[in-house]
């Protein structure tokens, strides 16, 4: 399952698990639509392509929540 972080790893914008625009690579690495376009859809940590993260209702958040730990840096 997806951890969900909730922000921007660059810029620090929160990215709800509910909505859409963030982008992930395969380890999770996080980023918001505008550092994602600036980074030309590839993750600077890991050297692999940012792609759409799937959306999770807000109804199944209480049963499998998204992550609370921010990895902004500032």
């Amino acid at each position: 399952m997806l951890v969900m972080r909730p922000d921007c790893e660059r810029c620090g914008t929160d990215l709800p698990a509910e909505a859409p625009g963030a982008f992930i690579c395969s380890f999770e690495c996080t980023f918001c639509t505008d550092c994602a376009d600036d980074l030309d859809d590839v993750c600077p940590n890991c050297g692999g392509e940012l792609m759409d993260r799937p959306t999770r209702a807000k109804q199944l958040q209480d049963k499998y929540p998204p992550s609370t730990e921010r990895k902004f840096k500032g």
